[in-house]
């Protein structure tokens, strides 16, 4: 059913225990579409998953802002969130050999992996579909739901971050360019970070002075969104970023992979002020490993995943981890789809 439903409303709305009963009636499982537009969702659920013993409730709505924030304090202790990505390459795998991932790898660098655009036919398609997504769905979540005094320079900031995937950025940097003192700008950062748009990660250190540790770097849960904000679908023999595409998509789709399989890994770059960088280091239990992602000059079909650049542990290293220098030995080749899967597996 769906919160659209005035009739659904009215009973979900009603904070009666009895109203609520004769509506779920002998069901067990209550699936609920679009539930940020039932007033007091979370105090109506929480009504029902304490009173009717064995219902499972599931509420679910395209606004992430409006349901977070109506089901945030009454459900505490009673919720699982899930996190609904655009596809990972490891559901799309599935059904999917990979001479026909990689003939449609620029196609997602480009467009992105939301389901609607997948299933797309043409690329005008998927391309006024993105526009249409980032100008209502994410900003209608950020702008309606939190106080945004300047929507200009929200996407202002947006475009900033999206022009910058990849590279260390700092909110006093930011703020310097968008005449917004640094408060704001954090505020507008978290606020923007909310509706799944993006992620970031901050610098890995182990307390060496040479290490760079204050900057976070950003990126976009899926490139098709990235390209929207900067209003560029050209391909990837027309852009200067193909790089940077590659890098987000590697990366996210590690993210995604983590996530749906349960490994809860820490993730952080690396970078010293000499230069010497890693893309991605993962900490998880006692464990630490590197992997770096580098496109190539005209597309990120002849890039690099060097993985891992090397693995340690506490076990291995009783002193904790290495301090990380880049090691000579690291493994590297032109792209291939089973390195991909490597990545994504692993």
């Amino acid at each position: 059913m769906t919160g659209e439903d005035i009739t659904v409303r009215e009973y979900l709305e009603s904070q009666s225990l009895a109203k609520l009963r004769s509506f779920v009636g002998r069901r067990r499982t209550l699936v609920v579409d679009e539930a940020q537009y039932v007033r007091q969702i979370g105090l109506n659920v929480k009504l029902l998953v304490d009173h009717v013993e064995g219902l499972r409730v599931i509420a679910t709505g395209s606004s992430s802002f409006d349901l977070a924030q109506q089901t945030g304090e009454p459900l505490t202790g009673r919720k699982y969130t899930l996190l609904l990505l655009p596809l990972a390459q490891l559901e799309i795998g599935g059904i999917e050999a990979a001479h026909e991932t990689k003939a449609r790898l620029e196609m997602r660098l480009i467009y992105g992996s939301y389901p609607e655009v997948v299933l797309m036919e043409s690329n005008e398609e998927r391309e006024t579909y993105l526009k249409e997504l980032v100008a209502s769905y994410l900003f209608k979540d950020i702008l309606q739901l939190e106080d945004i005094r300047h929507p200009d320079k929200l996407l202002r900031l947006l475009q900033l971050v999206a022009f910058q995937v990849g590279r260390e950025v700092a909110v006093s940097e930011l703020g310097a360019q968008l005449g917004m003192n640094k408060v704001t700008v954090e505020l507008y950062s978290i606020c923007w970070r909310k509706p799944t748009s993006s992620t970031s990660r901050r610098g890995f250190s182990r307390n060496l002075r040479k290490e760079i540790t204050k900057s976070r770097r950003y990126y976009f849960y899926d490139n098709g969104i990235r390209n929207g904000l900067i209003s560029n679908f050209n391909p990837l023999s027309l852009r200067d970023d193909a790089g940077v595409l590659w890098e987000n998509y590697v990366l996210v789709e590690r993210l995604k992979r983590n996530l749906y399989t349960g490994h809860l890994a820490e993730s952080y770059f690396w970078r010293t002020y000499n230069r010497q960088e890693i893309d991605l280091i993962e900490v998880w239990s006692g464990h630490l490993r590197a992997t770096d992602v580098n496109g190539g000059e005209r597309s990120p079909l002849f890039g690099t995943i060097r993985c891992p650049i090397f693995c340690a542990s506490r076990e291995t290293h009783p002193g904790g981890y290495p301090a990380a220098a880049l090691p000579s030995s690291s493994v590297a080749g032109a792209l291939s789809m089973p390195a991909l899967r490597l990545l994504l597996s692993r």
